[in-house]
């Protein structure tokens, strides 16, 4: 990030990359903890949640007439599970976002004082999360819909329905799921450094992404296929694999596994807000440092000046 602002526009993806790695050795003590208490937990969580659900699947499976309070079981289970996963998915991103910006302004940076502001933070990310779910929801109805003309087009051996059904649900889930989950990274660190969030971050993310779409995409894509991945691996080899590979195998590569979604999620962070400074200097919107560290006191509840000139195309919107 020492890059001037107008120089950040033209960074590929690999250089993206190669700053969003640089920055935790500028405090490596406060990133490791950040590491430590909520990106470990949240990757934790994502792969062992398999391991807990497939046994209670395989008995409702095994058994079609299982009581209720295995359902049950498992429903609360699955509740809890996301309540878990998206709280320190919204914590790690505040943590994250807060802290490379006090970088990039050259405030200050501790793990306690990102602890401090995340509070602040999260209200502002919630609000826009459920922004991003309401039109998450909607894009889930839309596929569902394209989803059972596709079963009548094999019922009814319909060929031309069923070509156009499996290019629209390839189309959603593809590429509508990946510019949505951009959207909502880009709109997250909004939601962080700027004095809005909700649905005008959303606005601001889809104004942002406006020449940086492509490279916004593939970040995401990539992100996601690695994720993919890393779970397909872990489901063959430490859920299913019980026949095939002894405990101690299991138990090294799951931890491996995990190490390896930390480090995923953790430069994934990074990147999400790297490529927010790329977006701002690509439409030459300048932000003021001075400004921007003002806006981030306020997290902790330093002095906000009246006025801030952080972000004054908001105040003309």
């Amino acid at each position: 990030m020492d890059l001037a602002a107008e120089e950040l526009q033209f960074l590929s993806i690999p250089d993206i990359l190669k700053e969003s790695i640089s920055i935790p050795k500028q405090s490596p003590k406060t990133f490791y903890l950040i590491t430590l208490t909520l990106i470990f937990p949240l990757s934790f969580a994502i792969l062992a949640h398999s391991l807990f659900t497939h046994p209670i699947l395989s008995q409702l499976q095994a058994d079609t007439t299982a009581a209720t309070s295995d359902w049950s079981k498992l429903l609360v289970f699955q509740f809890f599970y996301l309540i878990f996963l998206f709280a320190f998915s919204l914590l790690s991103t505040a943590a994250v976002v807060f802290t490379v910006a006090s970088l990039y302004t050259s405030k200050p940076v501790s793990f306690s004082s990102t602890i401090a502001a995340i509070p602040s933070v999260f209200r502002r990310l919630f609000l826009t999360f459920m922004w991003v779910s309401t039109l998450m929801v909607v894009y889930n109805i839309v596929f569902l819909v394209f989803l059972v003309l596709l079963i009548i087009a094999v019922d009814t051996q319909n060929v031309f329905l069923f070509l156009f059904s499996i290019i629209v649900v390839f189309l959603l889930f593809l590429g509508v799921h990946v510019y949505i989950s951009a959207l909502w990274h880009l709109a997250s660190v909004v939601s962080v450094l700027e004095p809005i969030y909700g649905i005008d971050a959303m606005k601001k993310s889809y104004e942002l992404l406006k020449g940086k779409t492509r490279m916004g995409f593939a970040i995401v894509f990539v992100y996601l296929a690695i994720c993919g991945v890393i779970n397909g691996i872990f489901g063959s080899i430490v859920v299913h694999g019980g026949d095939d590979y002894g405990v101690l195998v299991r138990i090294v590569v799951g931890g491996f596994l995990v190490g390896v979604l930390v480090i995923v999620n953790l430069v994934g962070l990074l990147v999400q807000s790297v490529f927010y400074y790329v977006c701002k200097s690509y439409h030459h919107q300048s932000i003021d440092k001075s400004a921007l560290c003002d806006h981030l006191g306020g997290y902790l509840g330093e002095y906000v000046p009246l006025k801030s000139n952080i972000q004054m195309e908001n105040l003309d919107a």
